[in-house]
């Protein structure tokens, strides 16, 4: 069934045999045992890859159930036999990752040296199908999440403001709507992060498509790109606490806008005692950047 799952997932046997390190031969014939077994058609393959069929999808859903329990029998197993020891799989956008997780990764080594903590570094819009699918424990998700198989603790909760060149003509402006900025060009995150898909909402809700000059997946690039007067932007604050370059200004919005981070887990899935652990040391331990950043009610 992993195997299946593996093809169902890379839509190619080529690719699937690669992740599971298996020769391609006999991937395709665990496939066609399984389809006798079940005596239907799982897969077929069209001119430019594999695709489920409707039974095989049938089958595909079950089988991550069954080995979503049997890789949380093993988890319970081991935490049985060593409380101390395991690994958790952390799904976090990039940025995030950049802007907290250093202090985060010192305080639990501090308490339990021998659990590996495993990042799975993708875009905030890809969190959630990661947690669904098992390949993470937890994740990082930009709030609200409107999926009721959630657990969501709030994290951290941070005002968007404007970036600019300190010489910029807004620059000298204690606060700005946002529609000051639409005769200027944006720098951006790129589209897979949810920051991205904020930016553009809020300068829509505020009556214009903005003009976007650049794109990256890295915040230090786009902060030195304002830097250099090429654009301006809409970030959380905490960037500019992380950034040092004095050439970047942040204006505040007369308007705030909020970006509010939660930690998610999947209702009814088994938690090994490590992942019980850090969720409770998020929970309870007060951290450096919460005092420019506190969570709102």
């Amino acid at each position: 069934m992993q195997l299946f799952m593996a093809v169902v997932e890379e839509e190619s046997y080529t690719k699937a045999a690669a992740r599971m390190y298996v020769s391609q031969p006999t991937l395709s014939k665990s496939i066609k045992r399984l389809e006798e077994e079940l005596a239907i058609t799982l897969l077929h393959r069209t001119t430019r890859k594999v695709a489920v069929t409707e039974e095989g999808r049938v089958v595909y859903d079950y089988a991550k159930r069954i080995v979503n329990t049997k890789e949380a029998l093993d988890r319970s197993l081991q935490d049985m036999r060593d409380v101390q020891r395991g690994t958790i799989r952390i799904g976090i956008p990039p940025l995030i990752g950049t802007l907290f997780f250093p202090e985060i990764a010192q305080q639990f080594h501090q308490k339990f040296p021998h659990v590996t903590l495993e990042l799975v570094e993708h875009g905030a819009k890809t969190i959630g199908e990661l947690i669904h699918s098992g390949k993470v424990d937890v994740g990082f998700m930009v709030l609200p999440v409107n999926d009721t198989q959630f657990l969501i603790d709030r994290f951290v909760d941070d005002d968007f403001v404007a970036y600019m060149y300190k010489d910029h003509p807004l620059a000298q402006h204690t606060q700005i709507t946002i529609e000051a900025l639409q005769e200027e060009p944006f720098i951006l995150f790129s589209d897979d992060f949810a920051l991205h898909d904020f930016v553009l909402r809020s300068c829509e809700t505020a009556g214009f498509t903005p003009q976007v000059a650049y794109k990256s997946s890295q915040w230090d690039l786009i902060t030195e790109l304002i830097a250099l007067n090429l654009g301006v932007t809409i970030l959380p604050r905490a960037i500019y606490e992380k950034q040092a370059n004095p050439n970047v200004k942040i204006i505040p919005l007369v308007e705030p806008l909020v970006w509010r981070l939660g930690i998610v887990t999947l209702a009814g899935r088994y938690q090994s005692v490590a992942l019980k652990e850090w969720l409770s040391l998020m929970a309870t331990t007060t951290w450096s950047w919460q005092q420019y950043m506190p969570i709102r009610n």
